[in-house]
């Protein structure tokens, strides 16, 4: 039988956290499969860590780098990113010839990639569809994404209806839970001592993880003012330590890590910053947390797990299942210090060890594997599925509706 070539895109050391679990059991199936992996974006930028080192440390090999990168991340620096990554990635895949690439989430490489799949008829196995964070143009760009692929690996219930809502096959659609979590099932502990020395910084008696993206949507100065207050928030508290984690390549990232990289200076005994972590030593240092607190994902989906509270500043991940253990504030410096408040209380930490993760079992890479087993492409064409719709709904227009049909 011959072997099935699949493809892997991935543009940021996030994203290759999330994808190499699928990496690693697509590679275990070689029977069947030949793995191909595709660097972009910023794991190729000096700026954000040179990150594709990750992906061969954790010992895979890129077949295809691609830069795509423009030298900023204004509005028109992203869109220059974005056309030229459409260029760039099609020459990759004419050359692989994959039978199907998969893309995960939301990102703008992610869009560049589907785009250029579209165009080439490759199908697209598109992770992490149908999730809404309305306070970020990724919201856009994930349902774009989702129109584009034909086959769809979401990270709960709420999320395959959504998908098919929007047109999609259901036969198409499997809901397998988030990879993240396959990370957390799959983790190396390290001690306390080990994970201090890991990142040549000593915890605290308390301490809070930072991770704080740009929300898109919003302008620079937004972005500005929500972080400032973030930490002037953060920085009275007393015996506490602060890890932060600095963003990818985003609109508004230059601004992020300005910030953060003032304060860790002037604060050098009680705050460090990374980069990139890399998704072992971020995972354990969850396990040393007492708090998680900024906009990312990262706080909703991974850190109930381990039993934390989450202070989820903004809108950004507006729209996105939360377990009970995320508390959401505003973007002004009360809510913010409520928020905080609230998650160092006794009883909120108590409540957090009960909490349930409503995002999967850690066996997601597992199910994806078992799908793309039992699927065979013949090109990407695909139909819409029409569900029904009763529109009494929307009263105000049941008239004017009325009158067309």
């Amino acid at each position: 039988m011959k072997k099935r070539k699949i493809c892997i895109i991935t543009g940021s050391r996030a994203e290759w956290g999330l994808l190499r679990p699928l990496a690693s059991e697509i590679r275990k199936n070689k029977n069947m499969f030949i793995l191909r992996i595709i660097a972009t974006s910023a794991h190729l930028s000096p700026k954000f860590g040179l990150t594709h080192k990750e992906i061969e440390k954790d010992g895979f090999a890129i077949d295809r780098r691609v830069s795509i990168l423009s030298s900023g991340n204004t509005q028109e620096e992203i869109i220059d990113s974005v056309s030229l990554g459409m260029k760039k990635i099609s020459r990759a895949l004419t050359s692989i010839k994959p039978e199907v690439v998969f893309l995960l989430g939301d990102r703008f490489e992610a869009f560049a990639a589907a785009a250029a799949c579209l165009f080439l008829k490759i199908p697209v196995a598109h992770i992490h569809g149908g999730e809404l964070t309305e306070g970020a143009l990724d919201d856009k760009l994930r349902h774009a994404i989702t129109k584009m692929a034909y086959l769809h690996f979401v990270a709960a219930r709420a999320y395959k209806k959504r998908v098919i809502q929007m047109g999609e096959d259901p036969s198409k659609v499997f809901n397998v839970g988030a990879l993240g979590m396959d990370n957390i099932a799959g983790i190396k502990l390290l001690t306390k001592k080990q994970f201090e020395e890991r990142i040549d910084f000593k915890l605290g008696r308390k301490n809070i993880m930072v991770t704080f993206h740009p929300a898109t949507c919003e302008d620079e100065k937004s972005v500005k003012k929500t972080l400032n207050n973030l930490l002037k928030a953060i920085d009275p508290l007393r015996e506490t330590r602060i890890i932060f984690t600095k963003p990818s390549a985003d609109m508004h990232a230059d601004i992020i890590t300005g910030l953060i990289g003032r304060y860790v200076n002037k604060n050098k005994k009680k705050a460090v910053s990374f980069t990139s972590m890399g998704a072992e030593l971020y995972l354990n240092a969850l396990r040393y947390m007492d708090v998680v607190a900024g906009n990312s994902s990262s706080g909703i989906i991974e850190a109930p797990s381990f039993g934390i509270p989450t202070v989820n500043i903004g809108s950004r991940q507006k729209g996105r299942i939360r377990p009970e253990s995320v508390i959401d504030a505003e973007d002004n410096l009360s809510s913010i210090k409520r928020a905080l408040k609230k998650a160092f209380s006794a009883d909120f930490r108590k409540k957090c060890k009960n909490v349930k993760n409503p995002y999967g079992d850690g066996n997601a890479a597992k199910r994806i594997v078992s799908a793309l087993k039992k699927t065979y492409f013949t090109g990407a064409k695909k139909k819409f599925f029409d569900i029904d719709v009763n529109f009494d709904f929307l009263p105000e227009e049941k008239k004017d509706r009325d009158e067309i049909l």
